[in-house]
């Protein structure tokens, strides 16, 4: 949940970004998140896979997918504002709401619970 707060604070201060040091110090934060982000989901995802299941495989291969579809739907709807706008801040502002629905429907997951049910089982 942190993760998704700080993309969604990345994208605003990319709409109000107007010289160069504050679009590498942004950049800089990019760096930082790019990589944890991937690794965090993956564990968050594992932590729903229902323990009894043994083949994790098809979980993992349907999380891929959702992945891959959600990085061309992402791109293309970037590119969708950016087109009809000619601004590309305001497709800065749609990737920062979509992080904002990311979050919401992360919170309406419960995570911890489904782990708690995994540790139970044991």
């Amino acid at each position: 949940m942190i993760m998704i707060c700080i993309w969604i604070v990345i994208c605003f201060a990319a709409y109000f970004t107007y010289d160069k040091v504050m679009f590498y110090i942004i950049a800089g934060f990019v760096g930082l998140v790019m990589g944890g982000i991937q690794s965090l989901s993956r564990a968050s995802y594992s932590m729903l896979i229902p323990e009894k299941d043994h083949d994790t495989t098809s979980y993992f291969s349907f999380y891929d997918v959702v992945y891959k579809s959600a990085i061309v739907g992402g791109t293309f709807i970037f590119g969708l504002v950016d087109n009809s706008t000619n601004n590309m801040r305001y497709s800065v502002l749609t990737l920062a709401f979509l992080f904002i629905l990311g979050f919401y429907f992360m919170s309406k997951t419960h995570i911890a619970k489904a782990s708690n049910q995994q540790l139970k089982s044991f």
